[in-house]
This record gives C-alpha cells, sequence and structure tokens, in this order.
C-alpha cells in the first residue's frame, strides 16, 4: 500500500510527436540512453505543417491530418534531459513538421506482474 504521494515526482513521461521514418533513429537513440521501455502509436494530426494537398485519380483533395509517430516513455527525472536531447537529435530534420516533445510528471507506476511500484516498476 501507498504510504504518502510525493507532491514533487521524480519521474517524468516524455511524449514526443515526431515523423514516422525518424522512429528507429529515435529509438535507437533512446536504447543509448538507457531507457528500458516505451510505447510507440501511430497517429495522425497537424500543427503549423498544416495539410496539403494531393492528387487522387486526377481529383485534387485536401488531407487535413498527417501521419506521425507518438513515442512515450516513463524516466527518472534524472534522465529527462539526456532523453529528450537524444530525441531532438535523432529526430531534427531542419523541416517544418519534425514534431513536438511534451514532459509530464508522473505520479505513480505500478508493474501489474510484481505489484512493484513507482521507481522500481519503470
Amino acid at each position: 500500500m501507498r504510504q504518502s504521494i510525493n507532491l514533487d515526482p521524480i519521474m517524468k513521461q516524455i511524449t514526443a510527436i515526431i515523423k514516422p521514418f525518424k522512429l528507429e533513429e529515435v529509438r535507437e537513440a533512446l536504447a543509448e540512453c538507457g531507457a528500458t521501455g516505451l510505447t510507440v502509436t501511430e497517429v495522425k494530426g497537424f500543427g503549423r505543417q498544416k495539410g496539403h494537398t494531393e492528387l487522387y485519380r486526377g481529383a485534387e483533395y485536401v488531407v487535413d491530418f498527417l501521419p506521425k509517430v507518438k513515442v512515450e516513455l516513463v524516466v527518472k527525472g534524472e534522465d529527462v534531459d539526456r532523453c529528450v536531447d537524444a530525441i531532438i537529435k535523432a529526430a531534427h530534420t531542419g523541416k517544418i513538421g519534425d514534431g513536438k516533445i511534451f514532459v509530464t510528471s508522473v505520479e505513480r507506476v505500478v508493474r501489474i506482474r510484481t505489484g512493484e511500484q513507482d521507481e522500481s516498476a519503470v
């Protein structure tokens, strides 16, 4: 049973939205940083890049949402900067649509199989 809630969490979730073709480079960079696990989801969206126009069977149509990949991982607070820097270096093309990285606090982690909690569950 959890005794108390730490108001300044020492675990952080890093969520990166990147171009799909950069996924393998990002995964390798995170592995070199010591990240032990991550979740990848195919997503669609847009930011400043907006959509674009494509031609299909002679007709133009607007693609509002662009394919992206969302990479999520939870790390110790002390590893955040190193992991964020690795993602930036691996995902950077210098062109519009490279993506974004969000870092949020994680209050609690529980490994379902063993019941381990927090840092030992990451």
